[in-house]
């Protein structure tokens, strides 16, 4: 298996020079993992810091060959503080434990760090980030590529494929296709685990589940023919 891609470029250094009205001019320079969770706790680049708890920035390990990415923290995410705690973080555990992929080898994160959602209720209604916040916090996630440098980048569901990969990106038509992307050398686009939670019937979710470990598999399979 062998695809051509172009390098990871310098994505932070170009979100520095970014308009202010993206998260790019508070991203320290040369910064590590460490320092720019620090520095996107008191992020305000799009309102959702005022809905939202707190940031609930990426996490794993910073020499991690794969990195995942969904769209944004959940209820119990926000009240964690850490991403893919919750339901949806449950099912991707069991995905990559059946496919061999160690969690604490890997990176997880969002392409929003905030949790967006309405009341309902007593409830808090998760709601789509829409593409002036997405870009906001877009440079938060650069430069947590930069400084990681993975070899695949997964995108969990169709909000960060399509803010990664473009509008036109169907998960449904191109899931487990390799896509020339300068974020990393490979980038693979499967459902969000929280899509095989609602889906009807408990058929429908081991199917799903089963399609979800398959495209996990092929990433680990990448990972091992690189390597």
């Amino acid at each position: 298996m062998k695809v051509e891609v172009e390098p990871v470029v310098s994505r932070a250094r170009q979100a520095r020079r970014a308009p202010r009205s993206t998260a790019g001019p508070l991203i320290p320079p040369d910064a590590s993992l460490r320092q720019l969770a620090a520095a996107a706790k008191s992020c305000r680049a799009c309102p959702l810091w005022k809905k939202g708890k707190q940031t609930v920035f990426g996490e794993g390990s910073v020499k991690a060959k794969v990195v995942f990415v969904g769209e944004q923290p959940g209820f119990e995410e926000d009240r964690a503080g850490k991403p893919f705690v919750g339901p949806a973080g449950k099912v991707l555990d069991k995905g990559l434990a059946a496919a061999g992929i160690a969690r604490d080898e890997v990176y997880v994160t969002n392409i929003v760090k905030h949790f967006k959602w309405e009341p309902k209720g007593n409830q808090h209604i998760h709601k789509k980030p829409n593409a002036s916040e997405v870009a906001a916090c877009r440079p938060w996630l650069e430069a947590e590529l930069e400084e990681i440098q993975p070899t695949v980048l997964v995108c969990l569901g169709a909000t960060a494929a399509q803010a990664l990969l473009g509008r036109d990106f169907r998960v449904t038509q191109q899931r487990g296709q390799l896509i020339p992307s300068p974020l990393a050398r490979y980038v693979v686009a499967t459902v969000h685990p929280s899509s095989i939670l609602r889906a009807p019937d408990q058929e429908s979710r081991h199917r799903e589940m089963n399609l979800f470990i398959a495209d996990l598999k092929k990433i680990a399979r990448v990972v091992q023919v690189v390597s």
